[in-house]
C-alpha cells in the first residue's frame, strides 16, 4: 500500500495538484481544533464546518481528548496560539467513538498476540508507566469533552483571553452539537 502511496504522489506533484491548496502555516481563521483521528472525520469534519485548506489547525488523536496536561496535544495548542496566532479553540468529539468503552485489559491482549512480550508490558508498569489509566477509554463521550475544554480553559499557559468550547459531531452527517455551553 506505501508503495502505491508513494507512486501516487509522485504523480501528483508531477502534475501540480499541489497548486490549489497552498497557502502559508498561519491559520486564516484563527482557529484551532482538537479531534479525533477517526476515518470519518477526516473529509467530513472540515466540510461540514466550511473549512478549506489554511482555515485551521486541526490536532488530531485517538478520541479527540487530552488526557494529561502537558502532552502533544497541548503541546501543539500552545505553538497554535503563541506562534500561530490561534484565538479559539473548538475541542470536537463525535458519536460512535472508538476509544469510547475502549479497554485497557484487551488492548494488552492485543499486543500480546501481536508478539509483544510480556517483559516488555511488565517493563511499562515498572518504569512507572500505567498502562490501564494510559490505555484506558472515556465512558461518556460528552464527559470526556468537556473535561478537555476544562482541561485547555483551566491551563496554566493558556492565555484567558483565548475562547475553548466542545462539541459532538455526528459521524454520519456531520451535525455539530454544542455541550456544556
Amino acid at each position: 500500500m506505501i508503495d502505491e502511496i508513494l507512486a501516487f504522489n509522485k504523480r501528483f506533484v508531477a502534475e501540480k495538484g499541489y497548486e490549489k491548496f497552498i497557502t502559508d502555516k498561519y491559520p486564516n481563521r484563527r482557529i484551532a481544533i482538537v479531534t479525533c483521528m477517526d476515518t470519518r472525520l477526516v473529509e467530513l469534519l472540515p466540510a461540514a464546518l466550511g473549512f478549506r485548506n489554511g482555515d485551521v489547525k486541526i490536532i488530531k488523536n485517538a478520541g479527540g481528548t487530552i488526557t494529561h496536561p502537558f502532552d502533544s496535544t497541548v503541546r501543539s495548542l500552545l505553538v497554535a496560539i503563541y506562534e500561530l496566532g490561534v484565538e479559539e479553540v473548538m475541542i470536537v468529539g463525535h458519536t460512535g467513538c472508538g476509544v469510547q468503552g475502549m479497554d485497557s485489559a484487551e488492548m494488552q491482549r492485543l499486543m500480546r498476540g501481536r508478539g509483544i512480550p510480556e517483559q516488555h508490558i511488565t517493563l511499562m508498569k515498572h518504569c512507572g508507566i500505567d498502562l490501564d489509566s494510559w490505555l484506558h477509554g472515556f465512558d461518556d463521550t460528552e464527559a470526556a469533552i468537556l473535561e478537555t475544554v476544562d482541561l485547555v480553559r483551566n491551563h496554566p499557559l493558556v492565555p484567558a483571553d483565548v475562547v475553548v468550547k466542545g462539541y459532538i459531531m455526528d459521524s454520519t452527517t456531520g451535525a455539530l452539537e454544542p455541550i456544556g455551553q
